[in-house]
């Protein structure tokens, strides 16, 4: 702590944002709502590498807390083995203006992105499923590993990735954390076998294709924050009941809803509900053991600002930091 604010490191937050606290904190957030305004995107010119984003995203709730995350996210970090995606946060007090908490971001976006998946799959995947696929082999593989194994009890989480020597270790590391994991042999007989499959990458073109669903599978889109990033092809959102995270920011960021609405394929009003819906009880979720479910998530100020509450509330220093 320093000047009286509390600085949390990454492996801080990850040890007060513990899976079973983080999503019912999540639920309570969108149940409750917040101020979330539409987030900027800023694209910065990388020579000889694909545009990186700057990203800026506020949320505040009356009385309580005000949080501002900054993202950048360079794609052409991959290649030199380095994190393509950059965050940090700032929480303010609502009352009197006075920063709170600063927070390392990458475990806190991580970890509520996850947190928001596996909070959608209570409502959508099927109470009985039992092999989970992730799609992508970066940050938030585990998290989405773990997070899911959380509200279902997997006998079977496969890793795909373009990387096989990545996609090995990944496996591994989360065999020797306890999760049943191996690595996944051909991407598409694997999808036809999961119960839920949950996409993380930075896909241009879809991995996933909706031939490949099979009755009652949940398809979880993490990855596209951009209208030109797509993990799954329209076939998939066709055969599928949709829901996203926000309305908002699905329909102008998501680039699976994107492309599809500009083609025609999808109608805005084919989107079922937000998470916002699903937490309030106004829609029910899955509505049958034989449909197909698909979640798109690009990401909401309001997980940020209840993680960042969550672990200054969850920390020894939570008296001196309210």
């Amino acid at each position: 702590m320093r000047d009286g604010v509390r600085h949390y490191s990454d492996a801080e937050v990850a040890g007060y944002l513990e899976w079973p606290h983080l999503i019912d904190a999540l639920e309570s957030a969108f149940r409750r709502g917040a101020e979330s305004p539409p987030r900027p995107h800023f694209d910065i010119k990388v020579p000889g590498e694909p545009d990186g984003t700057l990203l800026l995203m506020p949320a505040w709730v009356e009385g309580r807390h005000i949080g501002l995350k900054t993202v950048t996210v360079f794609p052409g970090n991959a290649a030199r083995s380095e994190p393509s995606v950059a965050a940090h946060y700032l929480l303010f007090s609502a009352k009197t203006g006075a920063i709170v908490a600063m927070f390392e971001g990458g475990v806190l976006t991580a970890r509520r992105t996850a947190a928001a998946s596996a909070l959608a799959s209570r409502y959508l995947s099927r109470p009985d499923a039992r092999c989970l696929l992730v799609v992508g082999t970066g940050r938030l593989c585990p998290n989405l590993a773990a997070a899911h194994a959380t509200v279902r009890d997997l006998d079977e989480i496969v890793i795909w990735g373009r990387d096989a020597d990545k996609t090995r270790r990944q496996a591994a590391d989360l065999a020797r954390d306890g999760l049943p994991a191996r690595p996944a042999g051909d991407l598409e007989a694997e999808a036809k076998a999961a119960d839920i499959i949950s996409c993380c990458t930075l896909a241009r073109d879809p991995l996933i294709r909706g031939e490949w669903l099979k009755s009652g599978a949940h398809l979880d889109l993490v990855g596209s924050f951009t209208p030109h990033m797509r993990e799954a092809d329209e076939a998939a959102l066709l055969r599928s009941r949709v829901f996203v995270d926000t309305v908002e920011g699905a329909l102008a960021e998501s680039g699976e809803l994107v492309q599809a609405l500009a083609s025609g394929a999808l109608r805005r009003e084919d989107v079922q509900a937000s998470l916002f819906e699903l937490a309030r009880g106004e829609n029910p979720g899955r509505l049958g053991a034989g449909e197909i479910t698909l979640f798109k998530s690009v990401g909401c100020s309001l997980e940020d600002l209840a993680a960042a509450e969550l672990c200054v509330a969850r920390s020894p220093h939570a008296a001196a930091a309210v």
